[in-house]
């Protein structure tokens, strides 16, 4: 049942995989995602004036915390040290774009903590938002691309 399946057992249940054999390696992801807005909290996060204070710092943290908490929310992710999280916020003129890379040295990969990064920076978006737009919509959330490891690189065609 589990042939094929790196996350289950030989009976099908769910279990952690034993990394202590694989080697440590620079490894990044990247990942994006979108908010749509309406074109008011554009205007207010061009201009800064958004009531609840400055939304794009406070999802810029907000994503740097989640991606170093990804283990604790994703039950099979393993805990490793997060060496670098860069969150790049753009107001476009229907949505912040949000660009996560997260970098480590260590024997697992970082797809989940950039995908996590970029989802709880929107959630902050929204957070911050919601009064003045509670029709925002998260959008778009997708590994762009990865380095190191077995597999090496892989960027979306």
């Amino acid at each position: 049942m589990s042939e094929g399946f790196t996350h289950l057992d030989e009976t099908g249940a769910a279990r952690m995989v034993d990394v202590t054999a694989k080697d440590v390696t620079v490894r990044t992801a990247r990942a994006t995602g979108r908010v749509l807005v309406s074109p008011e909290v554009v205007r207010m996060l061009r201009e800064g004036t958004v009531p609840k204070g400055d939304a794009l710092a406070v999802a810029r943290i907000a994503g740097i915390q989640g991606a170093k908490r990804t283990p604790d929310l994703i039950p099979l992710c393993h805990p490793i040290a997060i060496h670098g999280v860069q969150i790049d916020l753009v107001v476009a003129d229907d949505a912040v774009e949000i660009s996560a890379t997260v970098k480590t040295a260590d024997r697992t990969g970082v797809e989940m903590e950039a995908l996590t990064a970029v989802t709880t920076a929107a959630l902050a978006v929204i957070d911050m938002v919601k009064a003045v737009d509670p029709a925002a919509v998260i959008t778009d959330v997708r590994m762009e691309e990865k380095t190191g490891g077995k597999s090496g690189h892989w960027r979306r065609p």
